[in-house]
């Protein structure tokens, strides 16, 4: 039986009206971090799809691996998304946000007073590109930087992020909030034994590399509800551009 896309669909709370998605696609349009009116008309003009989730949205001033993105840290930035859901929910469409640390894969120039970077280790990425400033101040694809292990407090700082962050997302009128853990980014860092070599609780066996995402997932669930959270995860690589690489 082949079902028709174009009709509506209800997935738990959600209503939909039809059943096409736009999947996120980074866009590094927000020079100051905030989205504007012109964020808004580029997801109005998408709208016709049932479902969208937005680019890749910072958590927080040291989730950001490309230059230009927008986040949900700040007033401002909550204040600047208000105006692309009001867009989309204008044309009968939801809207989720797609929340991101990008961990290791950043370079110094993307994180403020240009700090390293973080990960679950200090495994620097091999063969893998932040787009930040290069040493003469030029814009373009830069060689990730060696990262800094996070501390296991700090680790309790992020998941805190990552709450915070999806508060936000509700208070700026999305629908619901898509954790990113996939492509190679810092939830798929935690999960990947040839990027963690932590001897903690986040390290070593299966369920401690998953010990980071499930305190994420538990925390978001708590902060806006199970019906409006979902996980974007995809299989380990050890090939690629974001480089699950030894």
């Amino acid at each position: 039986m082949i079902t028709d896309i174009f009709k509506p669909a209800k997935i738990g709370f959600l209503e939909l009206k039809n059943r096409i998605a736009m999947a996120p696609m980074t866009r590094a349009r927000n020079e100051d971090g905030i989205p504007n009116e012109n964020n808004a008309i580029y997801y109005q003009q998408r709208a016709g799809a049932g479902l969208i989730i937005t680019e890749g949205t910072a958590i927080s001033d040291t989730a950001k691996g490309v230059l230009y993105i927008p986040g949900l840290y700040t007033k401002e930035q909550v204040e600047g998304w208000k105006k692309v859901t009001k867009a989309v929910h204008e044309k009968g469409s939801t809207i989720f946000s797609q929340l991101w640390h990008v961990g290791r894969v950043s370079h110094t120039s993307n994180q403020p007073n240009g700090i390293a970077p973080v990960g679950p280790s200090d495994i620097q990425a091999q063969n893998t590109s932040a787009w930040g400033y290069n040493e003469n101040g030029v814009e373009g694809f830069v060689p990730a930087s060696k990262p800094k292990a996070l501390s296991a407090a700090e680790v309790k700082n992020v998941v805190k992020d990552f709450s915070a962050a999806a508060k936000n997302a509700i208070e700026a009128g999305f629908d619901g909030v898509e954790i990113h853990g996939a492509n190679g980014y810092l939830v798929e860092q935690f999960l990947n034994p040839f990027v963690n070599n932590r001897t903690d609780e986040y390290g070593g066996s299966i369920e401690n590399r998953s010990r980071f995402l499930l305190e994420i997932a538990d925390a978001v669930i708590e902060a806006v509800g199970s019906q409006k959270t979902g996980i974007r995860l995809n299989a380990l690589r050890r090939f690629g551009r974001f480089a699950t690489l030894r």
